[in-house]
């Protein structure tokens, strides 16, 4: 008999040791989870950070007043010989900033036949020129698309903003 109370005891502690086992591997799984979710906040929050303080007037940090250009993206399209564009533009003139229009010109570089060729948009006979018009007070995300001739690699693109004829930013995407 008391060998069976002793027997039963043992195995009340050895289960309550087990119970406790895995509450704790269950805690430290949430904790697990609670950490990755933390990580990827902070990884987005210092995103925002960056893009924040791309906004603020360069004046402010040093820099030059005018237009930029951030986050430019040159993508092929699902069709064949599409692309898509987009960035973000700031016009970072300070508090009295005034509205900017202007017009984004394309100048692409591509290889066809085995030459060198470049195209620039819009062309002249361009038949949608507002299709590349913008205006902007602060910021705003520029996007579009733009074709190439069948069986032409584009190698890279260099996007200008216009405003009055004259170039006001430039950022190239190599290919």
């Amino acid at each position: 008999m008391e060998l069976e109370a002793e027997l039963t005891q043992l195995r009340s502690l050895a289960e309550t040791g087990e119970s406790s086992l895995q509450i704790e591997r269950a805690a430290l799984r949430q904790l697990s989870q609670r950490i990755r979710m933390l990580e990827q906040e902070n990884a987005s929050l210092k995103e925002d950070l960056v893009f924040f303080e791309g906004l603020m007037p360069t004046s402010e940090v040093g820099g030059e007043i005018g237009v930029r250009i951030n986050h430019l993206r040159i993508d092929p399209s699902a069709n064949e010989n599409e692309y898509l564009y987009s960035m973000l533009v700031i016009n970072n003139g300070g508090r009295h900033t005034r509205e900017i229009r202007g017009s984004v010109q394309l100048e692409i570089r591509m290889r066809k036949n085995g030459k060198d060729a470049v195209i620039v948009l819009p062309s002249e006979n361009d038949p949608n020129p507002a299709h590349y018009r913008f205006e902007i007070r602060y910021f705003r995300r520029l996007v579009g698309d733009f074709s190439v001739p069948a069986g032409a690699t584009v190698k890279s693109v260099e996007v200008r903003l216009l405003q009055d004829g004259n170039v006001r930013a430039r950022q190239s995407v190599t290919l």
